[in-house]
């Protein structure tokens, strides 16, 4: 939760000596607006309801620890400045609470009121000129990327943004305006597309989009990670929870309220993970692990995944509720291969981007060079186009431009083959052997291009399910081959 812009900062005094409070409050209600609690309990009770500025906060209570107390109210308030106070005679105490709760400052007991309040100023400030650059800077590099594809676009196609993504093909424009919709909504987003087709980009672009863009994204891979490990990553731990959990760990999901939360390679996530995730979606409850204790937490999810959800729910890997609660909307991104209008865009904004960078003086890709990047089909979509312009920039001798023999060996000897079949096949035989023989083709690229996904592959082909079975069954295609 974030302390909304008021022109009165609010302040929360935990502290166990009621005259100390008192002449701290009266002394900083001149610039602040101060409420005064003697618990941690207390303390944490109004977290949920009156959002604070600043948190100060005694090192012993009553009922637990300063530091302690700071950290949950972390989990609850993540952008509050926190301050501990105390009489300053035991170092751990402050490095364990820097630690833990991640404390702004300690304060030396006895408090003086224009010391704490120079403090406080100097903090709110910080935090105020750190969210300004936070998103000064974003702006200011979507401008000037922008600005370097718009100067690189083919004149006769119209470049388009969205956040750090460019292109210029239909198929992206309409996948773009889809996000920009979906960026107004809180639900749950899932976003399928193969390796290197800028799924993260796209989860940036609706954050940056939507009403959350103040608040902070935080992105997590799920792949190849332990399920405990991943399990304190997004829900955090306390001390002890495990071997090897020698402090509190406060989770992605806390860390990231009223933000968003990316969860890339969603498919591997482990069942009773797949279990707890749902429950968050439903309830937005969050429950470390070794902790009795839930709080709440207000965060976007959007996933990410290389492969079909829905056929891993056919399979029994993957639950099927949960899969239906993470597709509030769905976001499919087409490879490069589809929109091969794209590449030219991309090179010439990664060539530019790349040679401004080893400080080289940029003079284009040549015609030739152009043409076999659009032959090539780009299995590492995107990425790979990026680590080849990466390469041929390197090569390039500076103020002269990219040519076809800069590029990999991989690139240049790649020949499609598909069309040379065809033209050979269109040589002999009559109209509906080539007709078949078209269409066989269609189908099986399909097939391929969604991985065997026979819904997905009906639906692009204008055919329902069972119509496209049957031509599997016609023309004898091995779905597996496929």
């Amino acid at each position: 939760m974030e302390a909304s812009p008021r022109a009165v900062p609010v302040i929360l005094l935990v502290l166990t000596d009621e005259q100390e409070a008192r002449n701290l409050s009266w002394a900083l209600s001149t610039h602040y607006e101060c409420i005064i609690v003697s618990s941690g309990a207390a303390a944490l009770d109004l977290a949920g309801a009156h959002p604070v500025d600043a948190i100060i906060c005694d090192a012993k209570l009553e009922d637990m620890s300063g530091t302690q107390c700071l950290f949950d109210f972390r989990t609850r308030q993540p952008t509050a400045i926190r301050f501990l106070c105390g009489p300053g005679t035991d170092s751990s105490e402050f490095a364990d609470a820097l630690h833990v709760a991640a404390v702004y400052e300690y304060l030396r007991k006895p408090l003086f009121p224009e010391l704490v309040s120079l403090s406080l100023k100097r903090a709110l400030e910080y935090r105020e000129i750190s969210r300004e650059h936070r998103q000064l800077t974003h702006d200011l590099s979507r401008q000037i990327k922008s600005k370097a594809a718009a100067a690189d676009a083919n004149p006769n196609q119209s470049p388009h943004q969205f956040d750090e993504l460019f292109f210029c093909s239909q198929a992206m424009n309409k996948i773009c305006n889809l996000a920009k919709h979906a960026a107004t909504t809180d639900l749950p987003i899932l976003i399928y597309g193969e390796t290197g087709t800028g799924k993260e980009l796209l989860a940036r672009g609706i954050h940056y989009h939507s009403h959350r863009r103040e608040q902070i994204f935080l992105a997590q891979n799920c792949g190849g990670v332990p399920a405990e490990l991943l399990q304190s990553e997004l829900f955090g731990h306390r001390r002890g929870a495990y071997t090897g959990a020698l402090s509190d760990r406060l989770g992605l999901f806390s860390a990231a309220d009223g933000g968003t939360v990316l969860l890339d390679e969603i498919e591997d996530m482990s069942a009773p993970l797949q279990a707890n995730l749902l429950r968050f979606l439903q309830s937005g409850e969050v429950k470390p692990l070794g902790s009795d204790k839930t709080h709440y937490s207000d965060v976007r999810i959007i996933a990410v995944t290389n492969v079909p959800l829905d056929q891993l729910v056919e399979q029994g890997n993957f639950r099927q509720d949960l899969y239906y609660r993470l597709k509030g909307l769905e976001i499919s991104i087409p490879p490069l291969r589809e929109r091969p209008e794209d590449i030219r865009l991309l090179a010439e904004h990664f060539a530019r981007q790349f040679s401004m960078s080893l400080g080289k003086s940029y003079a284009g890709i040549d015609h030739e060079a152009l043409n076999i990047l659009r032959q090539y089909p780009f299995p590492g979509n995107v990425r790979e186009l990026e680590n080849e312009i990466r390469r041929t920039v390197a090569l390039a001798p500076s103020g002269q431009p990219i040519t076809a023999d800069r590029l990999s060996d991989t690139i240049i000897n790649y020949r499609r083959k598909e069309p040379e079949q065809f033209i050979s096949a269109t040589e002999g035989g009559t109209l509906k052997e080539h007709t078949e023989s078209l269409e066989r083709s269609m189908v099986i690229s399909a097939l391929k291009r969604f991985h065997g996904n026979q819904s997905r592959a009906a639906e692009a082909l204008g055919l329902s399910r069972v119509g496209l079975a049957n031509k599997i069954k016609r023309y004898a295609i091995d779905i597996e081959i496929a």
